[in-house]
């Protein structure tokens, strides 16, 4: 690809909300180092980052506010509420080669990629989550995973499959009717899934396999520094960690109620709905919660940590905390499914059936008695299959269209 060439990155918020906006900021800053010219088109939010295309941004909307921001978040997910003509603007003035698009339901909508495709643009798609195929996102139904809406979207509304809500769902349900997967595949060139798992499901969800690519997240070597400790085995803490988000279907209660049976130090860092309750239900001089950590934090509680726990319950894509701690040289013991499989071996970690505290303790007790691991091998081997590198040269042809 030429540099002369303008890339537009598309993504609802401009933050380090969650792994899809660290991703696409991660990107950007990725693209600009090879000599590309970057836009960023977002929604206005006041904990963006600043930006000089700010001015272009759609207002914010707002799904939990008075009547009058539920009516106008749901014209912003029919395509409404001043995102096309902003992102109009913004196709004319920045004039991109290639538009790619992250996160964009609901809070931008999907017309930015029709947009996109009639100003001549070629437009790719990374898929962060499953919304595609399921119009509430997560494939979970009553807090097990769920694909009844891959062949019938009208589950969504039989089980009121969003937040509980008949309301809701039937909004998930209109999206996902008036946002079909014919529309979007004659609008997008390629969607890029960064797991062979979520893959599989968008082929099974009905987007035909020619339009699918596999690329992995990159971790940012420059963002994030691991000190000494992470491959010296001696140099390590006397405990281990879960990093994320506290919620139902991260799996920390699993993981709680397998801790408190262990003799081994956990520590939780992030917060979420459940951080109050868990704190109260699995008060224990072995597990320390940590609450919301920065990244040089997060690296430095994961590059110190014996073992890490990925332990979802929910189709994780391409875990950034799984990837993350690798590149540490910390090995990681992850639920057995999703993507989080494709990640590890006996080598890096170990599998646990998801949603069973027995088979968790196993594995924690397994790994807990192996003694070191090869912890160098670890990073270095994650370190060069996370690239940067890796990641711009497969970007850049698919952007190219090879």
């Amino acid at each position: 690809m030429s540099d002369k060439e303008r890339i537009l990155l598309v993504n609802k918020f401009y933050y380090p909300r969650g792994g899809d906006c660290i991703q696409m900021m991660a990107v950007e800053r990725l693209l600009k180092q090879q000599g590309h010219e970057v836009a960023v088109f977002a929604m206005q939010y006041p904990a963006n980052t600043d930006s000089e295309y700010s001015g272009y941004f759609p207002p914010q909307v707002d799904f939990s506010g008075s009547a009058a921001d539920r009516i106008r978040a749901a014209a912003r997910v029919l395509g409404y509420g001043g995102v096309r003509s902003r992102f109009r603007q913004m196709l004319r003035d920045f004039s991109p080669a290639v538009v790619h698009l992250h996160n964009i339901h609901s809070y931008l909508s999907p017309v930015v990629a029709e947009e996109a495709k009639r100003h001549g643009c070629r437009v790719v798609w990374t898929l962060h989550d499953y919304k595609l195929a399921c119009p509430s996102y997560s494939c979970l139904s009553d807090g097990k995973p769920c694909e009844a809406c891959f062949a019938d979207k009208t589950s969504v509304m039989k089980k009121r499959c969003m937040k509980g809500s008949m309301a809701a769902s039937i909004m998930a349900y209109i999206e996902a009717e008036i946002w079909n997967i014919k529309r979007l595949c004659r609008a997008t060139d390629t969607f890029i899934c960064p797991s062979r798992f979520m893959a599989e499901a968008m082929i099974r969800g009905g987007v035909p396999s020619g339009k699918i690519e596999v690329l992995n997240n990159f971790i940012d070597m420059a963002e994030i520094v691991t000190p000494a400790s992470a491959t010296d085995g001696d140099g390590r803490g006397d405990y281990y960690c879960y990093v994320g988000r506290l919620s139902a279907e991260k799996g920390v209660e699993t993981l709680l109620k397998a801790a408190t049976t262990l003799p081994y130090r956990l520590k939780i860092a992030g917060t979420g709905p459940l951080a109050d309750y868990l704190k109260a239900a699995y008060a224990s001089p072995n597990i320390e919660f940590l609450g919301q950590l920065g990244r040089p934090g997060i690296m430095e509680l994961l590059a110190s940590a014996r073992f890490s726990v990925m332990p979802s319950e929910v189709y994780e894509n391409n875990p950034l905390g799984v990837i993350e701690s690798l590149c540490s040289g910390t090995p990681v013991i992850g639920a057995d499914i999703g993507g989080i499989p494709e990640l590890l071996d006996r080598d890096n970690g170990r599998l646990f059936k998801p949603f069973s505290v027995e088979s968790l303790v196993q594995a924690i007790e397994e790994v807990s008695g192996i003694g070191k691991f090869d912890y160098g091998k670890i990073a270095g081997e994650a370190r060069k299959r996370f690239s940067s590198d890796n990641y711009y040269k497969k970007i850049t042809e698919i952007y190219n269209g090879k």
